[in-house]
């Protein structure tokens, strides 16, 4: 397994599913906390981050989640921060990923749209440059603030259209979040060429991801692994190509299953459905994305040229250019053809 996971450490990826502030390293996080000590819960110690990091359940994450949400208090914080989830990520290799970004938490804070789209925007042009890492954003809803959060999130991203964004979503609590209410607003961004990528069937049952697909016209889901129980759906996705973006650690961290080996991931590759390897919140987890693929080849007992399969799918269910994807499916090839 050694090997394999030096494999995986150096192989060329894709991350469809990593959220911005739960991307946020120990280091960060405690550098923020400390420059607002005294007005946030967060530890400004590294080392105390692991017990504050301990959830309960899926509830509790939201909770944490949101006081590290909180201690982004300006548009310098903003280009810090995805400066530096770039720079994580490049060491992993990770070639491209597609950030899930939620406007609305920071712009409710006070930050101006167009101040936080311009940090972004010039972090990800600072890591493209300096880390080789093309970042593209995905806004997000957050489900729990109900329908002004999907008001201004549309708003901003219509409004401001930054360069790298390429999609819409929707995450935070599923249960008592209904999915159709937030059908106006994925019309909408639509209809202005985003692509649909909600979460769903997380912590709920597959009437989340049917109403994903529904009401939303989802084209990836961001979990769903529910979905496993329910084979009409599993053939369904694979029919239609519908992929699952996959992060077993968070869904063990976030008790949406009870252990690792209890994981839908296999079942679901047996029953055909297309999947990605991500890694969701990995600080917060504890995780990366090099260990979630090493977790994946363990769960369905993969070799070195079933796990460069892996990153292959990541790359093809990506919103990637066309040339963008054949570059990067090629340098995978060349990698695994010299090393597997």
């Amino acid at each position: 397994m050694s090997d394999l996971t030096s494999f995986i450490a150096e192989l060329p990826k894709a991350e469809l599913h990593v959220h911005h502030v739960g991307s946020a390293s120990p280091r960060i996080v405690a550098e923020l906390a400390a420059r607002h000590e005294g007005r946030s819960p967060v530890p400004a110690d590294p080392a105390a981050l692991a017990d504050y990091f301990a959830f309960r359940d899926f509830a509790h994450f939201i909770e944490v989640y949101l006081t590290v949400v909180d201690l982004i208090r300006d548009d310098e914080d903003v280009r810090t921060l995805t400066y530096e989830v770039a720079r994580e990520l490049a060491r992993q290799r990770v070639r491209y990923a597609e950030l899930t970004i939620t406007p609305y938490s920071s712009v409710k804070r006070g930050i101006p749209a167009k101040a936080f789209c311009e940090a972004i925007e010039d972090a990800r042009r600072g890591a493209a440059a300096d880390f080789g890492i093309e970042l593209r954003w995905c806004f997000d809803i957050p489900g729990e603030a109900g329908l002004p959060a999907a008001e201004e999130t549309l708003r901003v991203a219509l409004g401001e259209q930054p360069d790298g964004l390429i999609s819409f979503g929707l995450g935070g609590p599923e249960i008592g979040v209904p999915r159709p209410q937030f059908k106006p607003y994925f019309d909408q961004a639509r209809a202005a060429g985003l692509h649909s990528v909600p979460h769903a069937g997380e912590t709920t049952g597959p009437e989340t991801v049917w109403s994903a697909i529904r009401d939303l016209g989802a084209e990836r889901i961001g979990h769903g692994i529910s979905a496993a129980h329910d084979p009409e759906l599993m053939a369904y996705l694979a029919g239609n190509g519908i992929p699952l973006e996959i992060s077993p650690t968070s869904n063990l961290r976030t008790r949406a299953v009870a252990t690792l080996d209890e994981h839908p991931l296999p079942a679901l590759v047996a029953a055909g459905v297309p999947i990605s390897i991500n890694s969701d919140d990995p600080p917060m987890f504890g995780t990366s994305l090099v260990q979630e693929y090493a977790v994946a080849a363990r769960l369905l007992g993969l070799d070195a040229h079933g796990v460069a399969g892996l990153a292959r799918g990541a790359v093809t269910q990506s919103f990637l250019s066309p040339a963008g994807k054949e570059a990067l499916l090629a340098e995978i090839d060349a990698y695994t053809s010299a090393r597997a």
